[in-house]
């Protein structure tokens, strides 16, 4: 297919930010998908009780004035991280945990009303679902000329000028065959540069009331010694529904679905009581096992590693190829305010 719309590879906040400018800019383009679903690692789930539980993006503060005024030009509303209450620091599995509160003086984290896939929907609706082709996964990219040749696993062709990839770098030179090929010190970077999230497991697990406020904790947790590393109350701000949310040890990984379930109601009810194990259900996400978001590194790579690296400024095939993405914004890489950072910087090319 031969066009003269601008080809973005990927429907997550990156694709979707860069899209929206785009189009407020009068451009026209093609947003092309691998997944079915649209949002990348943003993926809110909605509980039988209502309530909205974050898979991957979840929280920002104020210096993420990027994605605040955003939020505020889409009359997106947004609440602060209820940590009130006494929250718990365990640091060996056989030593009571440490208990400890969390100043009004700390730096607040919010959360989306509506759960942070709402950002998504609301891009969606700006850019335009019939600019958004799902399940079209990137194979490779051909110079041509003058032009961009991308082919689709399909078989199907797309032309253009202009190419963007939002794709994490390291996913991008995984995945898509380059012609003629990138050159090697891009090559190496982008197979050295961490990708945001992709080791990560999240969890949540959903509840009919918040037990534990009763009790006047506030949910929020740090542990050393189990499998839940890092959790917070994840209740819906109206009270119309009710979990626990965070982080397991990466490692888990090679756990099942059931083991990793039954090892975190036993540290809940360990440190909560009984109560803790009365639950309605229980939601996780295991990054790695996401091929269209992660893939394993072939050595070791750092948390942040090469994330903002300066080479991802500069555009390849003579002006033609963009690398976007989160990793690559100049401020704040890896989080939903580098998303939008490094959009606006390619923005301002076009």
């Amino acid at each position: 297919m031969n066009s003269n719309k601008i080809i973005i590879i990927g429907a997550g906040l990156s694709g979707l930010m860069t899209a929206y400018l785009l189009k407020k800019k009068g451009l026209e383009f093609v947003i092309l998908e691998a997944d079915a679903r649209i949002g990348g690692r943003i993926e809110t789930v909605i509980g039988t009780s209502g309530s909205t539980m974050e898979m991957g993006a979840t929280w920002f503060s104020n210096p993420h004035q990027h994605l605040m005024d955003l939020l505020s030009e889409l009359n997106i509303s947004y609440f602060k991280q209820h940590t009130q209450g006494i929250s718990l620091f365990e640091t060996m599995s056989f030593v009571p945990p440490q208990k400890f509160e969390i100043s009004d003086a700390e730096e607040s984290s919010y959360r989306i009303e509506g759960g942070t896939s709402t950002l998504v929907e609301k891009l969606v609706d700006e850019v335009g679902l019939e600019n958004i082709k799902t399940k079209t996964k990137v194979i490779a990219i051909k110079e041509v000329d003058n032009y961009l040749e991308v082919t689709d696993f399909n078989g199907a062709k797309y032309s253009s000028a202009k190419v963007i990839s939002t794709l994490p770098p390291h996913l991008l030179m995984k995945t898509i065959a380059f012609e003629p090929p990138l050159s090697n010190s891009i090559q190496n970077l982008a197979k050295k540069t961490h990708t945001w999230m992709g080791e990560s497991i999240k969890f949540a697990v959903e509840y009919d009331r918040p037990f534990w406020r009763d009790q006047n904790y506030s949910g929020t947790l740090f542990s050393q010694a189990s499998i839940i590393q890092e959790m917070y109350d994840h209740s819906n701000n109206d009270n119309s529904g009710f979990a626990l949310k965070g982080f397991l040890n990466g490692g888990t990984f090679t756990l099942t679905h059931e083991e990793r379930k039954e090892k975190v109601l036993l540290q809940l009810t360990k440190l909560y009581g009984i109560e803790a194990g009365d639950y309605i259900a229980y939601h996780e996400k295991v990054w790695r096992e996401e091929p269209l978001t992660f893939l394993p590194y072939d050595q070791l790579v750092l948390g942040h590693e090469n994330n903002g690296h300066p080479d991802y400024q500069k555009p390849l095939f003579n002006n033609k190829l963009f690398i976007s993405g989160s990793e690559t914004a100049s401020k704040n890489p890896g989080y939903m305010e580098g998303a939008i950072v490094a959009a606006k910087n390619i923005a301002t090319q076009f």
